[in-house]
């Protein structure tokens, strides 16, 4: 009786050895996603209670070499919908039976590594003879699992589970029949690293523009084992401005909107909430990594209007992918930063580099002369300003020679102001607290008081010149 009840036991410990038990691979998200070589641990895959020696047909020739065959078709499909994975997604060699390799005698040897298939395929091959010691250890047989770099580029490794049934023939090795599983993590990761984007504007022309501006957000890089949409908002509703000046400002947000080069995005005004961009879903991909060039859009109208003031313009967008399911996500902030270059321009067109005042008539001496000249000066300027008028001399010149006619007896004001400045080489200002403008067109008032065209009785008759100046000053 006791001995029948230790056979028992060693029945009934033998078969909780040689439970079934499948092959599960973890594979790390980092490998995936950075597509470098996974290689395991050593993994058991199978176990042997008893034996310690090939099968070898009659008088110990030709062996039975140990094989693996998948039962189950070439790929590892997907646990949760069809897609699969190349049976050479993944490779294997032994890595030990019972704590060490097999002996190896004549012809034995270790294959590299393989990929399962339909067909029968060797993981190790027994000496020719058992007569050359072609043994192994009892115990765990354990093998290494291997994807190289390339099936990480080449192939979509979609969260879940990827099975392949596995056979193989030799009966006191257990399990006779496993799955081997590939673990893949459900993740969303952006490989982007770029937290600021800059923008400079440093011309006016860019104003000029009638179509709307553009600016790119750079190439954006979202890797993924799950299909992901892609959210983003501002933190803010307003854009925060400090004029170059140090003044502090604000611009609504909704002046800019959010989309993409290309299909990938909606085209949207941002906000302060968040709002799925994505035209669909962004799918897994082979190499799991998604790429697309989000880029901001501002109407010509609204950078002008918006955006004209030299300065600093910041706002900061929140972009977020979330997945399809909405089980996990992905933050990252972007830092955008407009900067507007204090840029002025005055512009005379050529029909109006002339002013001609000529004396002909004892009235013209007696009374004086003004001429208004329309749209002579075209103006532009991104910060608050003055403008000032000035002479190259203080005397008008005669064939390049300096006379005695003072260069005061010219007045010169501009159309809406009610001051005229005398002409002289000291800058003076005649557009008093200018405000930012674009192209606008100053009609220039130009006066030769009586007083002065009587200081001109008696003077040669010829003409006389002198240069005109108009410059700028930011307040």
């Amino acid at each position: 009786m006791r001995n029948f009840l230790i056979g028992i036991c060693t029945v009934f410990c033998g078969s909780t050895v040689i439970k079934a038990q499948d092959v599960y691979l973890s594979i790390p998200e980092n490998n995936i996603f950075n597509r470098s070589e996974f290689t395991s641990v050593p993994t058991r895959v199978m176990t042997n209670a008893n034996r310690t020696n090939w099968d070898y047909a009659f008088l110990g020739f030709g062996p039975t070499a140990p094989t693996f065959t998948s039962v189950s078709g070439p790929n590892f499909t997907h646990s949760s919908s069809s897609f699969t994975l190349p049976g050479s997604t993944l490779l294997w060699q032994l890595e030990s039976m019972g704590g060490q390799l097999p002996a190896t005698g004549i012809s034995g040897y270790l294959p590299g590594f393989q990929a399962f298939s339909t067909s029968a395929i060797k993981w190790y091959e027994p000496p020719t003879s058992i007569l050359f010691g072609g043994g192994f250890n009892r115990g765990n047989i354990n093998f290494t699992f291997k994807i190289p770099a390339s099936q990480f580029a080449a192939n979509a490794f979609r969260a879940g589970n990827y099975t392949m049934d596995i056979s193989q023939n030799y009966n006191d090795f257990a399990p006779r029949n496993f799955k081997t599983i590939l673990v893949i993590p459900s993740s969303i990761r952006w490989l982007t690293t770029s937290l600021t984007k800059y923008i400079e504007i440093s011309s006016l022309n860019d104003y000029r523009i009638t179509g709307t501006k553009v600016f790119s957000l750079d190439n954006t890089e979202i890797a993924n084992t799950v299909d992901f949409n892609f959210w983003a908002k501002a933190a803010s509703a307003n854009i925060q401005f400090t004029s170059s000046k140090g003044v502090p400002g604000t611009r609504s947000i909704a002046s800019i909107k959010l989309g993409s080069n290309g299909s990938a995005l909606m085209t949207k005004a941002l906000s302060a909430n968040f709002q799925n961009f994505s035209a669909a879903n962004f799918n897994v991909v082979a190499g799991n990594r998604t790429n697309f060039t989000p880029e901001l859009y501002v109407s010509a109208e609204d950078f002008k209007n918006n955006f004209f003031e030299a300065g600093t313009y910041t706002f900061e967008l929140n972009l977020n992918a979330i997945s399809a399911d909405n089980s996990i996500n992905s933050l990252q902030n972007t830092a955008v930063q407009l900067k507007v270059l204090p840029r002025s321009e005055i512009t005379i067109p050529s029909s109006g580099r002339n002013v001609n005042f000529n004396f002909n008539t004892a009235a013209q001496y007696t009374n004086g002369q003004s001429q208004m000249i329309p749209n002579q000066i075209i103006l532009s300027n991104n910060e608050n300003f003055e403008m000032y008028v000035k002479s190259d001399e203080n005397y008008f010149k005669k064939g390049g020679l300096q006379t005695n006619i003072n260069s005061n007896i010219l007045q010169i004001g501009v159309d809406g102001s009610s001051v005229d400045i005398p002409l002289s080489k000291t800058p003076q200002k005649i557009l008093f607290n200018g405000t930012p403008v674009l192209d606008r067109e100053l009609n220039v008032r130009y006066t030769i008081l009586p007083a002065g065209a009587q200081s001109l009785v008696g003077k040669e008759n010829t003409t006389y010149s002198i240069n005109v100046y108009y410059s700028f000053t930011a307040i």
